[in-house]
This record gives structure tokens, C-alpha cells and sequence, in this order.
């Protein structure tokens, strides 16, 4: 067990120094330049890790990393993809190590409610160019500092009508947006970003909501209904729960293939085409073969996965494999279970799976939802733990770590998530070893 009175000693230590100070400057910049904010982050880490270095081999979460790292190497070794193979654990051990080292700049309420205020605000630019490509025409590529950062803004959204802002693809950018828009409305109920008010707040969350519908991401659209009654809090679940299945009854109508013709083709005509037409794939039922769906490629996956379970193909197996058995190409297999499992095996994603999961669940079960909990800014790691799920949703339906930025995002909410767990047992001493 951890000793938790030397790391709570220890985190007065952060309040006023370089490593603070860069990762709050790498969060602030996080969506703008991957670069900057990685190379902040570094310097963040080193210092971080200095401070801890006595902790690591006492960190019981760090346990399943390890072997997953371990597990990699020998399968890069064996893998089927080369070289590939050595890049791909870029996208994973690295974060191994900011999963540890990262933890004091978050140890506290206070620090991820700063954060959360960076994410927040760090967000404008991605807001700022997404609409105006989308409204006034915007095109980039937009260079700063001699091309140190670089934005790729395409005029109308790529695709085509669908807001992606500076980010290279709409999916992208809603997962961004997604993983962020619980803290705004966090911040409307209970204000943090700027003091006490909730106008700048709530023109955020206007602001972020919009986007969100923009990028005509379904995900996105999910993220909005998911993260309301969950930031929101469960006293509310008995009236807004209800309000909401009401106001989404003609959209669930309109796309649910079960109900009367009549009854469903008035429903179409309330609810815009290009909302049910997206939900139920209408557009393309006469272009879209099925192993373009996301059907087809899981099934593709799974048969890779019982050809070379235990070791996996390699990195990026899937857009090498996939278009030699379908003729078409897609970069990955939009599940991230399914990725880890083609990569890597199926050990290293059960490890992986394992590992969020139950920072998630002890998490949540043992402080946000805990009824005796009264730490105070309860709503702060409510909206966390929301963003986090609302990632990990993502995963179940595409694969947006493979850009750096929601990478890195993705780390530091679980950095969060470990540290609510830390805040809780020294509330609780009643908790035993979590």
C-alpha cells in the first residue's frame, strides 16, 4: 500500500514551481499544438517523477502497465508489421509512465478544477475556427512561430458541411469537444472557470453544444444526452430523465425501424433529415457495402484476433491487413478492444480494459456517487469522471487516440480518476486498500 502521508506531504511541494507551471501550460494549449504541449509536459513529468521517485514500485496501478509494457516488447519482436510495429507503443508506453509521474499536478480538487478551467478555455481556437469555416469560409493551413504550429482548417469542415475546426477530421474534433463540454456545464452550476460567473460559462456551454451538433457526429450527439443527467447529479435523474425521453421521443420514432409507417413518417417530418437520416444510416443504404460498415470491420477483426490471439499482429495490422481481404482501406477497426487485442493480444486488452475500468468503477462507486460523500466541489469530479466515460464510449465506436492531442487528454482524466481515489481514502478512513 501506498504510503499515503508522505504523498500528501509531498504535494505542497507543487504549488510554485517550473513543473506546475508547464503543465498547466501544456493543458492551456493541449488542442492548439500537440507539440508544445507535449514538450511541456515532459519537463512536467521529469520534475513530477523526481519528486515520486521513491513511490513507483509502490504504486499498485502501475502493476498491470508494466506487464502490458512487457507484453508489447515480446510481441513487437514477433509482430507481423515491422518497424510499425516499434512506433506503434509510442501511442501507449510513454503515457505508462505519465500515468505515475503526472498524478501530484492532479492530486488535489483544487488542481482539477484548474484543469478543467484550461481544458475549458484552451477550447476557444477549436471553437473559433470551426465555425468560422464552417460560416465564413475560413481555410487554412494557418502557420505560427516559423511552423512550430500548424493548423489544417478546411474551408466548410472536413468533410464537407461537418465542423472539424483545427483538428484534421470532424470525428476528431467531437471527441474533443466531448470529452471537454462537461466542464462547462459544471461551471454553469456551480461557476469556477472565471470566479463566480455563469454568463461566460454558459456562453461556453451554448458555444460548445453547438459545435458538438455540428461536427455531425453521432458520438457527439450521444455525449450531449449522456453528459447531462450524470453531471447534472442523480437528485435530478427523477424529472430530467423523463423530460429528456420525452423532448428525443420523435427522434427515437423517426429512426427505430418498429413503429407504424404513419406514425414514423410524421416524425421524419418534425425531425430534421439530416438528424434521422445520420442516426439510421439512410444516406448511405445504397452506397455503403457491408464491410465499409462498422460491422463489417469488427467482423474482420475478430477473425484476426483468433488467427494471432495471444500476441497480436503488430501496430497498425488492421490498415494492412483490412483492404489485402476487402479492397477497402480503413486505418483502423473503430473499437479500440478490438485494436489492442489485432496489435497487441487479447492479454494486453483485457490488461488495458481492466485497468480504466476499475478506475472508473472505484471511482465512481466509492465518491461520486457515494451518497455519503461531502467532499466539497463534488460536481468538478462528477463532470471528470463524466468526460472520462464519455471517452471511453468513444472507443466503443472509433479510435481518436491515434491523434495525439485526445491522447493525451484521454491520460490525464484517468490521472484524475486515480487521484479522486486518493482524495477519497483519506477522507474515508474507513476505505481499505482500493
Amino acid at each position: 500500500m501506498i504510503n499515503n502521508s508522505y504523498f500528501f506531504n509531498l504535494k505542497n511541494n507543487f504549488l510554485d514551481n517550473i513543473g506546475w507551471s508547464c503543465f498547466q501550460l501544456s493543458v492551456f494549449c493541449l488542442p492548439s499544438s500537440a507539440l508544445i504541449s507535449y514538450v511541456l509536459l515532459l519537463v512536467a513529468l521529469f520534475d513530477g517523477s523526481l519528486k515520486r521517485r521513491d513511490l513507483y514500485w509502490r504504486e499498485y496501478w502501475n502493476y498491470p502497465l508494466v506487464l502490458v509494457t512487457f507484453l508489447m516488447l515480446i510481441g513487437c519482436i514477433r509482430s507481423h508489421t515491422g518497424w510499425l510495429a516499434w512506433f506503434g507503443l509510442f501511442n501507449w508506453v510513454p503515457f505508462f509512465w505519465f500515468f505515475w509521474g503526472l498524478q501530484p499536478y492532479l492530486l488535489t480538487p483544487e488542481r482539477r478544477i484548474k484543469c478543467a478551467s484550461l481544458l475549458v478555455l484552451g477550447s476557444l481556437p477549436v471553437l473559433i475556427t470551426g465555425f468560422g469555416q464552417l460560416w465564413l469560409g475560413w481555410e487554412g493551413p494557418w502557420e505560427v512561430f516559423d511552423g512550430l504550429i500548424i493548423w489544417f482548417v478546411s474551408p466548410g469542415g472536413e468533410p464537407l458541411g461537418r465542423l472539424s475546426g483545427l483538428f484534421d477530421y470532424a470525428n476528431i474534433t467531437a471527441a474533443w469537444l466531448s470529452g471537454v463540454w462537461p466542464f462547462c456545464l459544471a461551471s454553469v452550476l456551480h461557476p469556477f472557470i472565471v470566479g463566480r460567473n455563469r454568463v461566460i460559462p454558459f456562453v461556453l456551454l451554448v458555444a460548445f453544444i453547438a459545435a458538438m451538433i455540428l461536427t455531425n457526429s453521432r458520438n457527439a450527439w450521444g455525449a450531449i444526452v449522456l453528459g447531462l443527467p450524470l453531471v447534472i447529479g442523480s437528485a435530478s435523474w427523477s424529472w430530467l430523465i423523463p423530460l429528456m425521453l420525452i423532448s428525443f421521443l420523435p427522434v427515437i420514432i423517426a429512426v427505430l425501424p418498429v413503429f407504424d409507417f404513419g406514425i414514423q413518417q410524421f416524425a421524419r417530418s418534425i425531425v430534421p433529415d439530416s438528424v434521422w437520416m445520420r442516426l439510421s444510416d439512410m444516406q448511405f443504404v445504397d452506397t455503403r457495402s457491408f464491410e465499409a460498415t462498422r460491422i463489417g470491420q469488427w467482423k474482420v477483426a475478430v477473425n484476426l484476433i483468433f488467427e494471432k490471439p495471444w500476441l497480436g499482429w503488430g501496430a497498425a495490422a488492421f490498415s494492412i491487413i483490412y483492404p489485402l481481404r476487402t479492397g477497402l482501406f480503413h486505418g483502423h477497426s473503430h473499437n479500440l478492444p478490438l485494436e489492442l487485442a489485432i496489435s497487441h493480444g487479447i492479454l494486453v486488452s483485457l490488461l488495458i480494459n481492466i485497468f480504466v475500468f476499475s478506475l472508473l468503477i472505484i471511482s465512481g462507486l466509492y465518491g461520486i456517487f457515494n451518497r455519503l460523500n461531502s467532499k466539497k466541489n463534488i460536481i468538478v469530479d462528477r463532470a471528470w469522471w463524466t468526460s472520462t466515460l464519455i471517452l471511453i464510449c468513444f472507443y466503443a465506436t472509433d479510435i481518436p487516440l491515434f491523434d495525439s492531442r485526445i491522447n493525451i487528454l484521454g491520460w490525464i482524466l484517468l490521472i484524475g480518476l486515480r487521484c479522486m481515489i486518493y482524495n477519497y481514502r483519506s477522507q474515508d478512513s474507513s476505505l481499505t486498500k482500493i
